[in-house]
């Protein structure tokens, strides 16, 4: 039943931001687990400050977390944690060309995760707690979402942006309006939208309280693949 049933779920992949990342490892050490039992990731952009320039930002940052991404980075190595280090990209983008694919089930400890859905992937922002579960072999539980469906219709224009369908949804919707839901976009409109617009939409699902956002698997979804050379994925689905 949408929205009252507890569901216990397999989790394919877990990625952490270098925030976050800290309390949920120093939990995960206390499991007495030798490895993760899933597939996971730390990335480190969080802590790196908008302020000067990318140079200068990046230095202050590596003076000032040094500590902390020691502490991250050794972890990692010894548990089985893929690394990103400082200046290796934002989490969510990393995740979208590296490790997001069609039909998987992610969380991430970090609200704007629903990027990926723009390659079909489920993926839900979580605390750190409940990834820590995961990592540490249990399933994960959740509420069954109940799904608003988005019908897009004809084309996007010359001067529309995939931004712009995000913004209207919203509008629609307001910051609430999501809560609960899985919003899934389908219809012809589709076409005209690229893989990375998808993304950019799923990203924005969280302004509305969405659980998380989903397109459907087609041809745009093939051409991301093959271009961020995971063109094996498209031969599978």
């Amino acid at each position: 039943i949408r929205g009252k049933t507890n569901l216990s779920l397999h989790v394919d992949r877990i990625a952490m931001q270098d925030a976050t990342a800290q309390m949920a490892v120093l939990q995960f050490m206390l499991t007495g687990r030798k490895t993760v039992a899933v597939p996971a990731t730390i990335h480190c952009d969080h802590l790196i400050q908008a302020v000067s320039g990318a140079q200068e930002d990046m230095q202050h940052a590596l003076l000032d977390n040094n500590e902390v991404y020691q502490f991250l980075r050794s972890t990692a190595n010894k548990y089985g944690i893929g690394f990103w280090k400082p200046g290796s990209g934002i989490i969510h983008q990393v995740v979208l060309e590296k490790y997001a694919f069609p039909g998987g089930l992610l969380l991430v400890t970090d609200s704007h995760t629903p990027n990926a859905g723009g390659v079909g992937m489920v993926a839900i922002g979580v605390g750190g707690n409940d990834a820590v579960d995961v990592l540490a072999g249990e399933l994960w539980t959740t509420t069954m979402p109940k799904i608003i469906g988005i019908h897009l219709k004809g084309k996007l224009s010359g001067w529309v942006s995939a931004k712009d369908v995000i913004l209207t949804v919203a509008k629609i919707l307001t910051v609430k309006g999501g809560t609960g839901y899985i919003l899934e976009y389908f219809g012809e409109g589709l076409s005209s939208i690229s893989a990375t617009g998808r993304a950019t939409i799923t990203n924005m699902g969280a302004e509305v309280g969405a659980t998380t956002s989903l397109f459907p698997y087609d041809e745009r979804t093939t051409a991301y693949l093959i271009a961020t050379e995971r063109g094996f994925i498209s031969e599978l689905v």
